[in-house]
């Protein structure tokens, strides 16, 4: 066959097929162009998941019959004031959408431009347009997109179900209301409403209103900036995750991408306080100057390019980690509300059971720790608890004998002051009871403490650094070339982890020492061919970091308070105390939470009183 040129109508469907792959890329082209139209109510009607109907009604700028006339054409586009393509400050720009849509679909648009007396009309049906007639509408435009890939049915058997379909295209109208607060957006699906988003006042509204309550109570503002780029948004606590990525929301530039540098800050951030193959829930906004962005890389924009990734990866990652330290003792309300649901209320009360503190009943054991008496909990010493904090926090925490001291009032009244409380009893050998003057906390003492020696053994490295075992001979290690000079290239930073490397020949690496806490056994081979697929995609040595925290997570959690360890008074007050000084106390190194609180007004509820 001879070279030839390929018909309009085919080259319209192939730029389909890269644009418009299934009915939700159909409705993001379009809700984007009524955002850029400055719309502030959108409304999206489906049939069938979008297959057999899409209908986007907005009451933006509009159009007069000219720009109608020139809008399904090719490469036309209002988007683009000059002729640069990196500089883009509106969503859609690439002026492919509605002719890629019109090329397989039966495309109808009527709009009328704000101010204007009239209305227009075209139509577009298998890559075939109509003339521009008249029409009856207000001001704005209304976009129907009947049978789509009926000009191209080969595309057809790779869609998937009508709910699949619909809950793809209501995904995306959930991201794209993340970003634009300000826009009203309703969704309906065969004639039922799906989704009704009012106006809210600001992100936090929008994203509560979308997100849930839970969201609301936990999770972190993120305000950052570094340079020419700013960060907004809010961030669950590491208590509040998920199995899946699903809930992680990222915007540039108020565009909703799915980007694999920016998934991998989240991932790097939170390391250190969520157990793996949990992910956080959060939305963040990135505002980024369009000339250091290019939003040009994916057919979808699904994707973006930026001129100094490390800029941004420095800037989301530090930004996370301040507000998990800043926030690292609060508790999760969801964890708290989960306990009060499994709270059975009712039923009679044992004879054994006191009616009130102080009533002569007999204490039943569960009101006791270790089998000791009420009389017995011993009040709390600032003294015994600064030595405690000083040496008994050590791997080998030496029990301390029972104190058979009264408690004093004024010394419960000091302790409750705390943000933790007074420690009133120990359940189980394993849970802390402690009284604040709202309510009470619960301490898981084993999760608690975990994270208490975690943290020591993490600012013991940061202050002697990672030791490192030299090699009795080097080791040498053959690797591509490519993968060699990513090493090479943050040698120095590799060093600082204890990992000594140095060129060998073509592609080969001489390894001279590695991190003592890896061990003699340490895969060191495979180890290097980690850090050069991690430093290929991220840019950084995140995955020896990890590796070394794991390590020092697993010696926190095997040199913790065990399950079943008695405490007395004054252990379990110290350990409050230690508690509310530590950063990210308020979950183990898992990402477990270490205690719950409830309130008065809680445990009021639960007893009918309010």
């Amino acid at each position: 066959m001879r070279i030839r040129y390929l018909p309009e109508t085919l080259i319209n469907q192939i730029a389909a097929g890269e644009v418009i792959e299934r009915p939700f890329a159909a409705v993001k082209e379009l809700v984007e162009n009524a955002i850029d139209a400055r719309a502030t109510k959108i409304e999206v009607s489906l049939r069938e998941g979008g297959k057999s109907l899409i209908i986007v009604r907005d009451n933006g700028s509009g159009m007069d019959a000219e720009e109608l006339a020139a809008c399904v054409d090719r490469h036309a586009t209002s988007k683009l004031a000059g002729d640069d393509l990196v500089y883009i400050e509106h969503m859609g720009f690439r002026g492919e959408a509605l002719a890629s849509i019109g090329a397989v679909a039966r495309l109808k648009i009527m709009s009328r431009a704000r101010g204007a007396e009239e209305a227009w009309e075209i139509r577009v049906e298998g890559g075939k347009k109509s003339g521009v007639s008249p029409s009856s509408h207000p001001e704005g435009t209304q976009i129907e997109v009947r049978d789509l890939f009926f000009a191209t049915p080969a595309r057809l058997k790779f869609l998937k179900s009508e709910k699949a379909e619909f809950l793809a295209v209501k995904d995306v109208i959930l991201r794209l209301a993340m970003a634009f607060p300000q826009v009203a957006f309703r969704l309906m699906h065969n004639d039922k409403e799906a989704l009704n988003l009012p106006v809210a006042t600001d992100a936090q509204a929008r994203l509560a209103s979308l997100l849930g309550r839970e969201f609301g109570e936990n999770s972190m503002q993120i305000e950052a900036e570094r340079e020419s780029l700013a960060l907004s948004g809010y961030a669950g606590l590491p208590t509040l995750h998920r199995g899946t990525a699903q809930h992680q929301y990222l915007f540039v530039n108020g565009r909703p991408v799915r980007d694999k540098l920016l998934h991998g800050c989240v991932r790097a951030a939170y390391a250190d306080v969520l157990h793996s193959g949990r992910h956080p829930m959060l939305a963040l906004f990135l505002d980024v100057p369009p000339s250091e962005v290019d939003v040009n890389v994916h057919p979808a924009k699904a994707e973006v390019r930026f001129r100094d990734p490390g800029l941004v990866r420095g800037l989301i990652i530090s930004a996370l980690k301040h507000a998990i330290h800043d926030s690292g003792t609060v508790a999760s309300s969801s964890v708290s509300a989960q306990a009060l649901g499994s709270f059975r209320v009712g039923g009679t009360p044992s004879p054994a059971l006191p009616l009130h503190r102080g009533s002569g009943a007999p204490v039943p054991r569960s009101y006791a720790y270790g089998g000791m008496r009420e009389r017995d909990f011993a009040a709390f010493s600032p003294m015994s608890a600064q030595a405690f904090m000083q040496g008994s926090l050590a791997v080998d925490m030496a029990p301390q004998a029972r104190s058979e001291m009264e408690i004093e009032p004024e010394d419960i009244e000091q302790a409750e002051a705390f943000p933790l409380g007074a420690a009133r009893a120990q359940l189980h050998e394993n849970y802390i009871v402690a009284q604040t003057e709202n309510g009470l906390v619960i301490v898981d003492q084993h999760a608690a403490h975990e994270r208490l020696v975690y943290e020591r053994f993490k600012a013991q490295m940061a202050e002697r650094g990672v030791e490192k075992q030299g090699l009795l001979t080097p080791e040498i290690i053959d690797l591509d070339e490519a993968e060699s000079a990513r090493i090479l290239d943050h040698a120095q930073e590799l060093a600082r982890l204890g990992l000594e490397v140095e060129p060998f020949g073509a592609g080969a690496l001489a390894v001279q020492s590695v991190p003592a806490l890896l061990g003699a056994k340490a895969n060191i081979p495979g180890l290097l061919r980690d850090l050069a697929d991690e430093l290929a995609e991220h840019g950084n040595a995140q995955s020896l970091e990890e590796r070394l925290n794991h390590i020092l997570s697993t010696m926190a959690c095997h040199g913790s308070v065990r399950s079943g360890r008695r405490l007395n008074a004054q252990e379990m007050n110290a350990l409050l105390r230690q508690m509310e000084q530590t950063p990210l106390s308020g979950q183990c190194n898992h990402g477990r939470p270490t205690y719950i609180e409830l309130s008065l007004s809680d445990i009021e509820k639960l007893f009918g009183r309010r």
